[in-house]
């Protein structure tokens, strides 16, 4: 496993890191034993930062994750969890329940301290409500010594873009924007080096796009998006590969991208992911993904507010 800065933080973290989302059965029913027998799996294999949020599972995630972390050395790992989404349609970034919700987060995590402290999904509230409100209450809380570093995540790289200008932030979680379908994130890295602003990339698999079974029924992708993506895991199963691999790989092999967050909550899922990111890249196969890829490319979805999602190609 390689490891990365993240921004100036001084974390150093590895370029394959676990999302717990997975732990609050939020893609299929788990067994709370075997996730957290993940957990460890993920630390033995060399990754060092686990990332999380109550929205997961309606807090199911964090508490699983919290029972494995519970049961190993907290000096072991980097941890981030988030605040502001709870539900669907459910945001409150207020300063009092962002206040609240770290306590109920500290307590399911069995830690006293994360971190890192995410705004989550911020594209569904207005600007004024994350200046005035929510990076007010992250200062505060990084003033107490309850998280180490502040953030924010959404979908839509011009909410980044907007933001990023006028917040003070160490970090930043963008999904689905460096995979084999879409890299457009790398529009994003001047201006995160500009402001010293660290990069948590997300799903490399663009949430289940690229898999031969299909993509989920929830997905928000068009039609257009989920064929070729199905297209692209078919090829690569025909080569005798699997896409997942060289996607891992791929979103991995960047050295402007610090750590890549992937999920499972299966054991043998997530040393197999580790091993891939040691293993060479087959870059015929890439190139032939890439070349059945490249009508969709950089291909995305609205999300949050109007003034983010203009001029995207869907």
């Amino acid at each position: 496993m390689k490891y990365r800065l993240l921004g100036k933080t001084g974390l150093e973290v590895s370029t394959l890191s676990f999302g717990a989302s997975s732990l609050g059965s939020v893609f299929r029913e788990t067994d709370d034993a075997e996730s957290i027998r993940t957990v460890h799996a993920a630390l033995d294999a060399g990754m060092n930062y686990i990332d999380v949020s109550p929205y997961y599972g309606a807090t199911k995630a964090e508490a699983v994750l919290g029972k494995a972390i519970g049961q190993t050395a907290r000096d072991r790992f980097y941890l981030s969890t988030k605040t502001g989404r709870y539900g669907i349609d459910a945001f409150d970034f207020s300063r009092s329940r962002i206040e609240a919700s770290l306590e109920e987060s500290l307590r399911r995590l069995q830690t006293d301290y994360v971190d890192i402290l995410f705004l989550h999904d911020i594209e569904f509230v207005p600007p004024e409500t994350i200046l005035e409100e929510a990076i007010p209450a992250l200062n505060s809380l990084k003033q107490q010594g309850k998280i180490r570093f502040t953030g924010i995540c959404g979908l839509p790289l011009a909410l980044f873009e907007q933001m990023l200008p006028k917040v003070q932030v160490d970090a930043i979680i963008s999904y689905c924007h460096y995979s084999l379908n879409d890299t457009s994130l790398l529009r994003l890295l001047p201006l995160l080096e500009k402001h010293g602003v660290g990069l948590v990339n997300a799903s490399p698999l663009s949430m289940g796009l690229l898999s031969t079974r299909g993509t989920p029924e929830w997905h928000p992708a068009s039609t257009k998006l989920k064929e070729a993506c199905l297209r692209a895991a078919k090829h690569a199963a025909e080569r005798g590969s699997d896409i997942a691999k060289l996607a891992v790989q791929f979103s991995t092999s960047h050295s402007g991208i610090p750590t890549t967050l992937v999920s499972t909550a299966n054991p043998e899922n997530i040393v197999k992911n580790a091993e891939w990111t040691d293993e060479p890249m087959d870059e015929e196969l890439l190139k032939e993904v890439l070349d059945i890829l490249r009508p969709v490319h950089n291909r995305t979805w609205v999300s949050g507010l109007p003034q983010y999602n203009a001029n995207i190609l869907a």
